[in-house]
């Protein structure tokens, strides 16, 4: 029986390009999706057109009523989760600290910290072997901005992923003598449409140089780490960080 791997915010960008990669390593994939059903049907015809198994679930993984239902519906159609992806995050908009709202606030920390956490609440029930599962991988998906501040104006976002990788050091003291693996990774300057928040491609072709490695990344760069990090091959990396960042 296929693995079965859950993958937030996989309609797109690095999401998607996991959601691809996980199959090629044989998981049965969730690929779950806020509002872009027409991508989310992209990427699982694209798995299941290359002999794997995908289903496309829309859930906004902010909402603790729709991380309930991912689940349950992953359970029912895949089986029990055995690798976990928080991927999903948003930017909001662009905003100096002087200007800053509730609003803004409310809507970055519930899709990109209390998101994590319903899913990795559900994970656990399913995975620990003290709820009687049979162990996991747990990646979280931070930023490279959660060391550096980020690009201008994005001090919220930095803020949200700085609480991820605190969350990773914490959450492996917890969970790592019961199966489950916990570690985050730090994409840098990567081609997603995330940066349509920020300048889009004009962003990209001008910050892309001033990377040490000379370019941004792919997110198929960023997959393969994250897919590695669930097998067996990274049995012992746990409650650590990997930068994905061309060295910045």
């Amino acid at each position: 029986m296929s693995k079965v791997m859950i993958v937030t915010g996989a309609s797109r960008g690095i999401g998607a390009a996991i959601a691809r990669r996980a199959a090629k390593e044989g998981y049965a994939v969730a690929v779950n999706y806020v509002s872009s059903k027409a991508d989310a049907d992209k990427v699982v015809a694209e798995i299941t057109g290359a002999g794997g198994k995908a289903v496309a679930i829309q859930a906004d993984v902010s909402k603790e009523a729709d991380v309930i239902r991912l689940f349950k519906e992953t359970d029912e159609k895949l089986g029990r989760v055995d690798a976990l992806i928080n991927n999903a995050g948003i930017v909001v908009r662009m905003c100096r600290a002087d200007s800053m709202t509730a609003e803004i606030l409310e809507k970055i920390f519930a899709a990109n910290v209390f998101s994590v956490f319903y899913c990795t609440r559900e994970a656990l029930k399913r995975m620990s072997t003290k709820n009687g599962g049979k162990g996991g991988a747990i990646i979280q998906m931070s930023s490279a901005a959660a060391r550096h501040g980020g690009l201008p104006e994005e001090s919220h976002y930095a803020a949200s992923k700085g609480a991820l990788d605190s969350m990773v050091a914490a959450l492996a003291r917890e969970v790592g003598t019961e199966g489950v693996r916990v570690i985050g990774v730090r994409p840098g300057l990567i081609t997603t449409e995330i940066h349509n928040a920020h300048g889009g491609q004009a962003l990209l072709d001008k910050a892309g140089p001033t990377v040490p490695i000379g370019r941004a990344g792919r997110p198929e760069e960023v997959a393969e780490v994250v897919v590695w990090l669930t097998t067996d091959a990274a049995s012992y990396i746990h409650g650590t960080m990997i930068d994905v960042s061309g060295g910045r």
